[in-house]
């Protein structure tokens, strides 16, 4: 198996900010316990491909609504490889729970942006049982796979990556 990549949190002041932005109110004492409570992902068995990312709050969606999660994760990959996130395949089977963009696709690039690379994610309760979604802290909501890709022949791109959703088409 290879060794290609490695998670790390992000610095708590990078954490705070994406956090008061987020959920505005949130107060300093507050946001220091969600990021000392974060747990880096991690495989449930030797046979997972996926690393689960872990809910750093409880939170609550009726149908039709959306969250937007600062995970407080960043991660170091080698040259050549990308983290795909998808939904964890029960909370999607159970109650339609779906990640706004369908895959999160985490460039390895990303980890030297101003942001420091921290990962998002936005979920949304796309049921249409009316089933509401209940997630206690610490339970897993994406799982991240890691890929390799290759690159064209003509390939000649030389730009520099800062930031994140949409940052490589600006």
């Amino acid at each position: 198996m290879k060794k290609i990549a490695q998670f790390h949190k992000v610095s708590f002041g990078q954490f705070l900010e994406s956090w008061q932005d987020t959920f505005e109110g949130t107060s300093e004492d507050e946001v220091r316990q969600i990021f000392d409570s974060i747990e880096l992902p991690k495989r449930a068995t030797r046979g997972s491909a996926g690393y689960d990312f872990y809910s750093p709050v409880d939170f609550e969606l009726k149908p039709g609504e959306t969250i937007k999660i600062p995970t407080g994760i960043r991660v170091y990959m080698e040259e050549s490889w990308v983290l795909n996130l998808f939904p964890r395949s029960g909370l999607g089977f159970k109650f339609r729970l779906q990640m706004n963009n369908t895959v999160g696709i985490i460039d390895s690039d990303y980890f030297y942006s101003d942001n420091e690379g921290h990962i998002f994610v936005k979920l949304t309760n796309d049921s249409n049982e009316g089933k509401i979604v209940r997630v206690e802290a610490g339970t897993g909501i994406v799982q991240g796979i890691f890929m390799e890709y290759g690159v064209t022949i003509d390939d000649d791109a030389k730009e520099v990556r800062n930031g994140g959703f949409g940052s490589t088409t600006k």
